[in-house]
């Protein structure tokens, strides 16, 4: 688990081969959860400056690899001992979107972007996203799109103050809203079929699903 919260800027050194090679400061343990750009990876090998990730074939079909350049989001998992703070992430890239306007404001800028349409029911007005693993809040939500508000602490301290037109990110929604609606879907099934009944499996699978 983690809290969109992001912890340092690193350098990916490589990319090859599925294996993703960070330059980092993080003192990684081999077997740590640590999201990349918002991806959840598992380290394979410790280097005298930073540590190895592998991808698997099911995270490269989804996110957005181009996003394994250069500098990157680094945020550790969460420990049992830490303070809770941004919002409930899993390093579970859903989609990815692209940035389809940037607007300058008195103390801000919004971001536009735009995303599947089938992705939209999971993206809730004032509710919480992490875009490149940066927990963020959506201000209001469109047809393909939806509206962030990025303040300049928030603009320093990530990479998205570098996002121009047609910058591709990896999206994670809301988890709630995902479950809600996945919870809500199998329910319908079981109304129209009076004769099955959900079981603490059938809750399992549905919550496994995520």
């Amino acid at each position: 688990m983690f809290t969109g919260l992001i912890r340092e800027i690193s350098i990916v050194k490589h990319y090859q081969n599925n294996i993703l090679s960070i330059q980092s400061k993080h003192q990684a343990k081999l077997g740590d959860s640590i999201a990349v750009n918002g991806v959840c990876l598992t380290v394979i090998k410790i280097n005298p400056d930073g540590f190895d990730l592998e991808l698997s074939d099911e995270t490269r079909s989804i996110v957005e690899t181009s996003k394994f350049s250069g500098k990157v989001h680094i945020e550790p998992a969460m420990q049992m001992n830490d303070r809770f703070e941004g919002h409930v992430v899993q390093g579970h890239v859903d989609c990815t979107g692209t940035v389809l306007q940037i607007i300058s404001r008195e103390n801000a800028v919004d971001y536009i972007i735009r995303v599947d349409s089938n992705y939209i029911p999971y993206i809730v007005p004032k509710g919480s996203i992490a875009i490149d693993g940066v927990s963020l809040t959506v201000n209001d939500v469109q047809k393909e799109s939806f509206r962030l508000t990025i303040i300049p602490h928030t603009l320093k301290e990530t990479l998205i103050g570098q996002y121009k037109l047609g910058t591709k990110v990896n999206i994670e929604t809301d988890m709630f809203a995902r479950y809600i609606n996945h919870i809500l879907t199998h329910r319908n099934t079981f109304i129209k079929n009076p004769n099955k009944r959900i079981s603490w499996n059938d809750i399992d699978t549905i919550q496994m699903s995520y």
